[in-house]
Parts: structure tokens; sequence; C-alpha cells
């Protein structure tokens, strides 16, 4: 790119991007948003009880990948803090593993994607998503993108999204008490076919044992009704009203079959650059009466890591051993390579996955 047309580019952007009016929330028809006015930044408060918070993350990387099946291995793990101190469980395992294996099926007339499950150590198959859940239509227009057929490699990954949840259910179950929090990466909605059964047995759990079942964003692509990002149009908001310290700001309520919760945006450290997406779980959502000031201010304390002021500690160490790391994929790899050699399947697996590695060859070619 020219050092010309990058000038031209950025002056068009910046035209483009007007924050001169910042509308309301854009979202759904059937969410209850609030205006973007200064009126309704709140301040986080500090609480002298002591706070029980839990952290839960997953990752998963693909093995093996063929138009017809993808090989993965996933990965779930929770931590818990008390007052900033991390604590031990009591009943789980702090970290499960498994491999799955995402074939395709054809039956009435119809393309499925089947997955079954392996776990590392078979005694956590409890904690597993049932296999029957995991079948879904290649045409299933939650998996699907525009007009293709769903990819069988984000099929794949939903297996690991479902162990998150059952995993969760169990944390509340046997680890939690009431007033504590669950802190899931990501947002509290459920759009896959199956998913909310999940779901619903965290938020039944949740309201039976009294614990705040959460979920804050790394990453929020909300937008406002003058095209703005809404992160950027609050955080704009706070610098011209020179808005100070630690805030939490009131998005949205929402109680729709995939998604009931209380949605806002938070800065959880005074010195933070970023602010995130928080939702708070409710049966109800009232943004009115049901702000759980508690667990934001816990979160806030968990958030002071010198590493990344504003995003709680908890999650910076939940997705560091959750994550899977490359030189981790490829040792299963070869040994799923191996097994296959010496089961004498080598030549009917590589013509499947050759149908689709020439990239991966041409990249080996380049040096990239």
């Amino acid at each position: 790119m020219s050092v010309e047309a990058a000038r031209r580019l950025v002056q068009s952007l910046d035209i483009g991007t007007k924050e001169d009016s910042f509308g309301r929330p854009f979202l759904r028809p059937d969410y209850k948003t609030f205006p973007i006015e200064a009126r309704n930044f709140r301040q986080i408060k500090t609480v002298n009880k002591k706070g029980r918070i839990s952290f839960i993350d997953g990752g998963n990387q693909e093995i093996l990948h063929a138009p017809n099946f993808s090989v993965q291995i996933n990965r779930v793990y929770f931590n818990i803090f008390e007052d900033n101190v991390r604590k031990n469980p009591r009943n789980l395992p702090a970290r499960i593993e498994f491999f799955s294996a995402t074939y395709s099926d054809f039956e009435n007339d119809d393309l499925f994607f089947k997955t079954v499950i392996y776990p590392l150590n078979e005694k956590y198959r409890v904690y597993m998503p049932d296999e029957k859940d995991l079948c879904f239509s290649s045409c299933d227009r939650t998996m699907m993108i525009g007009l293709q057929r769903a990819d069988i490699s984000r099929v794949a990954s939903v297996a690991r999204r479902f162990a998150e949840w059952k995993f969760a259910s169990h944390i509340i179950e046997e680890e939690l008490e009431e007033k504590n929090v669950l802190v899931v990466d990501g947002t509290l909605q459920a759009p896959y076919t199956n998913e909310p059964k999940y779901v619903e047995r965290i938020q039944r759990f949740a309201e039976q044992k009294g614990v705040y079942f959460t979920g804050l964003s790394k990453s929020c692509e909300l937008y406002t009704t003058t095209g703005l990002s809404l992160i950027g149009a609050i955080k704009k908001l706070a610098i011209n009203n020179n808005l100070s310290g630690v805030w939490y700001y009131p998005v949205a309520s929402i109680s729709s079959i995939d998604h009931k919760a209380i949605v806002l945006i938070v800065k959880l450290h005074s010195n933070a650059e970023r602010i995130f997406r928080f939702e708070v779980f409710s049966k109800e959502p009232d943004i009115e009466n049901e702000i759980p000031e508690e667990a934001i201010a816990w979160l806030s304390e968990n958030s002071r890591d010198t590493s990344f002021p504003g995003y709680p500690y908890g999650l910076i160490d939940a997705d560091a051993f959750a994550r899977v790391r490359n030189d981790e994929v490829e040792r299963y790899r070869l040994i799923l390579l191996s097994e296959i050699s010496k089961q004498g399947k080598w030549e009917k697996f590589a013509r499947h996955i050759q149908a689709s590695d020439a990239h991966s060859v041409l990249n080996m070619l380049v040096g990239d």
C-alpha cells in the first residue's frame, strides 16, 4: 500500500466514523435497550464482604481435517478465587480434556455431521456433553454461514462449547455457594441447536443456590443506531464527561428463549484502557432493580493485575490453562498419524485429507 493510498483511506474512514451522535444500542427488537446518556453511568462501589469467584474457559484445536471429518483436542479449565486468593477445588478436577471426532453421514436425503467423544480420562465422561446433542444437519441455520452448508470444523468446535456449559453447571452444583459468582468467557447467549438445554441447566442451579451466573466478553461487536461500535460510543461518552474511576453502564435487559440476561458495559480498573461487555443471568431481567453490585465489585477487585489492568486475572489464568498450544497439536497429530499407519489405514484417510490440504503444502513451499 502506498503512503498516498493509506492517507486517503484514513481520511475516508475518519469521515465515515461520525461521533457527533451516539443514538441507542442497536440490538434485536426483543431486547429492551437504554439510551446512551451520561446519567446512566454508575460507579462501582467497594464492598467489605469477601467474594468467591470462579472463572471458566475452554480451548480446542483441530488435529486432522478433511471435508468429511475433523479430529480435535478439547480442554476446559476452571479456577476459584476468594478475596483474590486462589482456592483449590473441593470436588472437581480443575481441568478436563477430550478428543472429539466429527464425521459426515448421509441419511434421509440430508448430510449430517455427527461427533463422538473420547475423554483422556474416562472418569471425566460425566462432564462431557451428550453425543446425541452433537448431531447437526449440514443445513442447520444456526451452523450455516450465509447460504453455505455448515463447515465441519466449525461444527466440531461445538463439542468444546457444550462441554464448557456442562462443566459450568457442575461447578455451581459442587463448588459454589450463595452469593458466589461464576464468570464464563463470552456471552450467556445459546444460539446453537441443542445449546439452550445446557445453559438452562446452569440457570436452574444458579437460581437454586443463589449464585451469580455471569459472562465477560473479550470482544464486543455490538453497534449503536448511528453506526458506531457500542464500546467505542460509551467510551467516548465517558471521555466527554470526564468520568474517572471504575464504573458500569446498563445497556439492555434480555428475555428471550436463547438469552436471558442483563447486559452492562464495565470499566473494572481506574487505569484500564479497555472496557468490556458483561452479562448477568436473570430469569426476569429488570435492569432498574437487579444490578448485582456485589458481583461487579468483586470482579473489579480481581482486575488489578498489572499485565492487563481492567481485565479479570481469573480469566487470564483460565485462558492460559485452557489454551491448546501448537506444539501440543503437533504431538497429538503425530500420535494419531502413527496409529493410522499401524492399523494400515493411511491410504484410506490420506485421500480424504488431500482433498483440502493443498494450501498448507503451498505455505510450506513459500516458508510461511
